[in-house]
């Protein structure tokens, strides 16, 4: 149990931490306009009677994999009830010994991705447990008002909120935490972002405007985590959130990651870990990046089709090598496999998915194709073949 004493420690650091927020923040535009939200916007707003909508609670599910859902939908709009708590712990990022004092939705780096139909209600109860030490709320990147419902949404430790939107747009969308000043920052990169896919009542559609399906989606969230280090080289760790936040935002300003990963952690997505799947089945990447730009790759396999904005109104472009997810967005890529092996799915700035993490793994199960691809002749020594008079490929 804890004693009064650190009790009394974790006040005065949140009450640090938010004043170190307000005092930041010069202008204090962000907080005054979440303010002005709360107390005005609900006050003023007409009620809306949807008690004629029919109500379905959805169990969200840790990434890579994404809750069941209807790609086409069966009948008309609902209320899709979600719940999420947020969860302060201490988590590790790769086998070296470095340790993130991180920040995250329902437990997991990336936050679990929700998925409702376009004209749908999501209704979304968060949860702030009275063991964590700051505030949190969440903006949804899909919602239209209120801060993406972060004005609506600020919860302090033992408190939880109720917020409802209409899936007004269909596509992916980011959502993250937003609590004010230089806490935005430090909460996304600590891990505090996710993703909402909201797909047209309809399903999806190629460039001509076919339905097109798939068999399964894989939820990538790309994270980039800033971990100091002391004078000896070696991986600093915090007993808290507050007492990592001085260092850890030195390390933030100068924009240069200790590690930039896969769904929280250096081989998350690799070993036991890797993505499974079939010749012959179409997968739905969906790829998030809550702060910084990335270009994701599939070595081996290409985007059939490609929602690089992830933007479901727009028309898909096709057959593209790597793609280009914008900081702050979630992009979509559909690939039907054709040949079995291991593919290696890459933030292609391969310094960063080689030396900082930023990879995945793909098995495929299958027969293989000599058609699309076949060795001519195993690798031999140039000096015999050429002696031998025999002709090289």
């Amino acid at each position: 149990m804890m004693t009064l004493v650190k009790e009394k420690e974790m006040i005065t650091r949140r009450t640090a931490l938010m004043g170190a927020a307000a005092v930041a923040t010069a202008p204090a535009i962000m907080a005054k306009a979440a303010v002005a939200a709360s107390e005005s916007l609900v006050a003023v707003g007409a009620t809306v009677d949807l008690s004629s909508l029919p109500r379905k609670k959805v169990e969200l599910v840790p990434p890579p994999f994404v809750c069941e859902h209807e790609q086409v939908a069966s009948d008309g709009p609902s209320i899709i009830e979600y719940e999420m708590s947020v969860i302060e712990k201490e988590v590790p990022v790769d086998d070296d010994g470095a340790m993130l004092q991180a920040m995250t939705f329902d437990g997991s780096i990336p936050g679990p991705m929700m998925v409702c139909h376009e004209g749908d209600y999501v209704e979304l109860t968060l949860i702030n447990p009275p063991e964590n030490t700051l505030q949190h709320n969440i903006d949804f990147h899909s919602a239209t008002g209120g801060l993406g419902g972060g004005a609506l949404t600020l919860v302090n430790p033992g408190e939880k909120t109720v917020l409802r939107f209409k899936a007004t747009r269909p596509g992916t969308f980011v959502y993250h935490c937003a609590p004010g000043g230089p806490m935005i920052p430090w909460h996304v990169v600590s891990g505090m972002a996710g993703a909402i896919m909201i797909l047209p009542r309809d399903g999806l559609k190629d460039e001509k405007g076919n339905p097109v399906k798939y068999d399964k989606v894989f939820y990538i969230g790309e994270n980039e985590f800033f971990i100091p280090k002391d004078k000896n080289g070696d991986y600093m760790r915090f007993e808290d959130h507050g007492s990592s936040y001085s260092d850890t935002l030195e390390l933030m300003n100068g924009l240069i990651p200790s590690h930039v990963v896969f769904n929280g952690k250096v081989g998350a997505l690799t070993g036991d870990n890797a993505l499974k799947g079939k010749v012959g089945e179409t997968v739905l990447f969906v790829h998030s990046q809550a702060n910084r730009d990335t270009r994701p790759h599939l070595i081996g396999g290409h985007g059939d089709l490609v929602w690089e904005t992830g933007k479901f109104n727009n028309p898909p472009q096709k057959d593209l090598e790597t793609w280009f997810i914008r900081g702050g967005s979630a992009g979509a890529a559909l690939y039907t496999f054709l040949q079995p092996g291991v593919y290696a799915y890459v933030n292609h700035n391969l310094i960063e998915a080689v030396n900082l993490g930023a990879t995945a793994h793909v098995i495929i199960e299958g027969d293989w194709d000599n058609d699309l691809m076949a060795q001519v002749m195993a690798p031999t020594a140039y000096g015999e073949a050429h002696s031998s008079g025999k002709a090289l490929p």
